[in-house]
């Protein structure tokens, strides 16, 4: 295209004389000349000649000197310069198709595209699933931690709640005896000694060591013992577990004794006050766990 419009424009700058000249050498006919140059009107009838009258035929003015100008116009050169040569493009053509396309090669590589592809999708949802199993083991810890807390919290409140009733024991055993003292009625007998030297009985026929040795704790629960008011005469069963030596583990007022609260309480106290209990010469009848009756006196 380039090509063409060069030649087209420099056919346009040859003059149409050059044609003519052109066909009238190669004797063609000049109607097949596309290009012909136009001539000058020629109108019928004879030349007419004619003298010009006017400004037309006026003689020409006079020359009136003038100073010379000095001329700073540099004069144009006598050679003149060369004109540009227009750069014709180059034009890349493109190697023509191969006559017999391998299918193969093209199925190949549509093939390793695609396995390419599928192995991108894989690595993605393997990704995804490596972050998914990070976020759940992070969840299950973060859970385990909160179980954790959870459960120092509650074990943290059962302490809490098992001193509280400690205490909360130790305060009413405190009140009980203090009540017991306010309670408490003189019974008309001067300071005893030791149980040793002054032992009480039931009146009954059980004159044994055993018998002996029930005998020595009902006397020394007796003289620890700060009687209530309204208190009846009527005995009561108490429970009670020990160390050897006499040291006292545990004491319990059977449920079936007939004493209000209050007099449950001072036998209690009555029993913790009095140990340790006689043990001295009944080691062979000593028993870990006995149930002895209590008398008030």
């Amino acid at each position: 295209m380039h090509l063409g419009i060069i030649g087209f424009l420099a056919l346009a700058t040859v003059p149409c004389s050059f044609y003519e000249q052109l066909f009238a050498a190669l004797h063609l006919p000049a109607g097949l000349n596309p290009i012909t140059c136009s001539k000058p009107l020629e109108l019928p009838g004879a030349v007419i000649e004619a003298t010009l009258v006017g400004p037309t035929g006026a003689p020409p003015p006079k020359a009136v000197k003038t100073r010379p100008q000095p001329d700073t116009v540099p004069p144009p050169p006598s050679v003149p310069p060369p004109k540009p040569a227009l750069e014709v493009p180059k034009v890349k053509t493109l190697p023509p198709p191969p006559e017999h396309p391998d299918v193969k090669d093209q199925e190949k590589v549509v093939a390793q595209g695609l396995e390419k592809a599928a192995d991108a999708v894989r690595e993605q949802e393997e990704r995804q699933r490596q972050r998914q199993a990070e976020l759940d083991a992070q969840a299950a810890k973060r859970k385990e931690e909160e179980q954790r807390k959870v459960e120092e919290l509650f074990a943290q409140m059962d302490r809490l709640s098992h001193q509280v009733k400690h205490l909360d024991s130790k305060a009413k055993q405190a009140e009980q005896q203090l009540r017991d003292l306010e309670n408490a009625k003189d019974d008309g007998l001067p300071d005893l000694p030791p149980a040793a030297q002054r032992q009480t009985g039931t009146n009954g026929a059980d004159s044994g060591l055993l018998g002996q040795y029930m005998a020595a704790i009902q006397n020394a629960v007796t003289q620890n013992w700060l009687r209530p008011d309204n208190m009846p005469n009527v005995p009561c069963v108490v429970h009670i577990t020990q160390l050897p030596g006499g040291d006292v583990l545990n004491v319990e007022v059977d449920p079936a004794c007939p004493y209000d609260e209050i007099g449950r309480r001072s036998v209690e106290n009555a029993v913790l006050r009095a140990q340790p209990l006689p043990y001295k010469g009944f080691e062979s009848v000593f028993r870990r766990k006995i149930d002895f009756i209590f008398i008030p006196r």
